[in-house]
């Protein structure tokens, strides 16, 4: 007897990868379905020219498509939205770069609203207890460097890139937010 093969609606987003990397469109369509909303979110959050955001999100996934054979996953302790956040993130540092040498620096995001955004609720979800509230604490500043060095895993000069800073600043609001991180929590 043979087993009924997953229809992608009932695979995890490491194995649609795994199936796109095969070729499988249907794979790819429905990892398109389930990460589009939320990578369009984050990189909003970081640009709010929705152009850039538009090129972006065509460029990672076209980027996915042909390297999804190179994604080593779990094998590598990485996950799937990692990996397409990552590809996301140096797109978006890419097209920054780009439009540096044509025009005004994109707009960075829009004044913080007074309720919670997704991206901050998730990272309460994640990060809990005391490193959660020492991260909630923070000054805005410094917990932008932070999250763009630690949770998205950009480099300094990609962080200064993004956020539109002098590396140097980067650096300095790195070492305050762990120094403040630390305090917290001791």
């Amino acid at each position: 007897m043979r087993a009924r093969r997953k229809a992608p609606h009932e695979l995890d987003e490491e194995r649609l990868v795994r199936l796109v990397a095969k070729g499988d469109r249907g794979a790819f369509d429905e990892l398109y379905r389930r990460t589009s909303p939320w990578l369009a979110v984050r990189l909003r959050r970081r640009c709010a020219d929705e152009q850039i955001v538009a090129e972006v999100m065509q460029e990672t996934y076209l980027a996915v498509w042909r390297a999804a054979g190179a994604f080593a996953g779990s094998a590598v302790g990485g996950t799937a939205v990692g990996w397409l956040w990552t590809i996301a993130a140096r797109r978006l540092v890419d097209a920054f770069r780009r439009r540096a040498h044509h025009a005004e620096p994109p707009l960075a995001a829009g004044e913080r609203v007074a309720a919670p955004a997704a991206e901050d609720e998730v990272l309460a979800a994640t990060v809990g207890g005391d490193v959660g509230d020492a991260l909630r604490d923070l000054a805005p500043e410094l917990r932008q460097v932070l999250q763009a060095l630690v949770l998205d895993g950009l480099s300094v000069r990609e962080t200064a890139v993004l956020l539109h800073l002098p590396e140097g600043t980067v650096k300095t609001r790195a070492r305050r937010a762990r120094v403040a991180m630390r305090k917290a929590l001791t």
